[in-house]
C-alpha cells in the first residue's frame, strides 16, 4: 500500500529524501535543453502558419516545473530551475567553443555545424534571461496560489502560473533577442510576442489532464503535497 498523501510546510520535509524528485529534475534539464538545442533553430509551417519549432517542446518545461512546486514544494522547485539555468550556460558556452575551434582541413562540415549550433550571442542573452524570470515567476505565482486556494482547483493554478511565467519569459526574450533587429520591425515583435504567448499558455491549457495525472502520481508515490508556508520566496537562497 501506497503512503497517503500528506499536506506538510516545506520545512517538514527538507531533508526527506524523495524518490522521484531526482528523476523529475533529469526531466526539466532535458527538456530545457533539447528544446533550445533542436526545437529553437528551426523554422516550421503548419496550416500556413510560421512557426518556431521549440514552442511544441518547450512549454512541457513550465509544466514540469508547475509539477515540481505543486509536489515539492518552491524550495526544490528553486533548485531545478538553478540546475536548469547552470546546465544552459554550460551549453551556451561549450557550443560557443567548439563551433569557433579551427576545423580540420579534411572536414568539411564546418558551416552546417555553425548553422546548428552556431548561437546569436544577443539571443542566448535573452534566452537565459527570460527563462531565469520565467521560471521563478511561474514557481512563485502557483505555489502562492496553492496557499490561497488552500490546495484546491489544482487547474487555475496550474494554467495561472503559465500565465504569469510565460508572459514575463515572452515579455523579456523577445525585445530583448529582436527588438531593432534587421528584418524585424516593432510590430512584427510584438505580434509574434502575444502570439507565442497565447500558443504556450494553450499548449498549458491542453495539458491539464496530463498534469492533474503526474501531480496524483507523485503525491501519491511520495505521500506528501507541500505547501509553502513560511517559505522564503528569494530566489537566492541555497537551502529548501
Amino acid at each position: 500500500m501506497e503512503e497517503a498523501p500528506q499536506a506538510v510546510t516545506a520545512d517538514a520535509v527538507a531533508d526527506r529524501p524523495m524518490r522521484y524528485f531526482d528523476f523529475a529534475m533529469a526531466a526539466f534539464v532535458t527538456i530545457l535543453l533539447l528544446s533550445n538545442v533542436i526545437g529553437a533553430g528551426k523554422v516550421a509551417v503548419l496550416w500556413g502558419h510560421k512557426f518556431g519549432a521549440g514552442i511544441l517542446f518547450f512549454p512541457l518545461s513550465y509544466l514540469l516545473g508547475d509539477v515540481l512546486t505543486e509536489v515539492y514544494g518552491y524550495g526544490r522547485a528553486r533548485r531545478c530551475i538553478w540546475a536548469g539555468f547552470i546546465a544552459s550556460l554550460f551549453m551556451a558556452l561549450m557550443s560557443w567553443v567548439i563551433v569557433t575551434m579551427p576545423p580540420a582541413p579534411d572536414w568539411g562540415n564546418q558551416a552546417a555545424y555553425e548553422t546548428v549550433f552556431g548561437q546569436v550571442p544577443r539571443i542566448v542573452f535573452a534566452s537565459m534571461c527570460a527563462f531565469w524570470a520565467g521560471e521563478f515567476v511561474n514557481a512563485f505565482v502557483l505555489a502562492r496560489m496553492k496557499l490561497l486556494t488552500r490546495g484546491k482547483y489544482l487547474w487555475t493554478r496550474t494554467v495561472g502560473s503559465t500565465v504569469c511565467g510565460q508572459g514575463v519569459d515572452s515579455l523579456l526574450f523577445y525585445p530583448l533577442a529582436f527588438w531593432g533587429a534587421e528584418g524585424w520591425t516593432h510590430a512584427d515583435v510584438v505580434i509574434v510576442l502575444a502570439t507565442n504567448w497565447a500558443l504556450k499558455v494553450s499548449w498549458e491549457v491542453l495539458l491539464t489532464p496530463l498534469t492533474y495525472a503526474v501531480v496524483a502520481f507523485l503525491k501519491e508515490r511520495e505521500g506528501l503535497d507541500v505547501f509553502d508556508e513560511g517559505t522564503s520566496f528569494t530566489p537566492f537562497r541555497a537551502r529548501i
